[in-house]
């Protein structure tokens, strides 16, 4: 059973990989405090599919590379665009 991750899609600048960031909740053992924990995975995408902020599962397969050993299995949402606030110029 190979291991799949869900997380955000933070870089698609290289061409066929993806780095994708999962975030979880872990709990301290002794003071029983949770605490995120983020980690990056660089991930195998052949058809340039996953954009930047879209949410996406990676499965593991066996090394593609020296720091590839996920591929991606599908993109479940798909980033919205990036809103930009007009300026308001005030004219005097």
């Amino acid at each position: 059973m190979a291991k799949t991750l869900t997380g955000i899609v933070t870089s698609d600048k290289r061409d066929k990989t993806i780095t994708v960031t999962v975030t979880s909740r872990e709990t301290h053992p002794i003071y029983r405090k949770q605490y995120t924990v983020t980690r990056k995975y660089t991930a195998h995408d052949e058809k340039n599919e996953a954009g930047e902020g879209d949410k996406v599962v990676i499965s593991e397969v066996r090394p593609i590379s020296k720091t590839k050993s996920f591929t991606l299995a599908e993109v479940v949402e798909k980033a919205r665009g990036s809103v930009e606030l007009k300026s308001d110029e005030v004219e005097a």
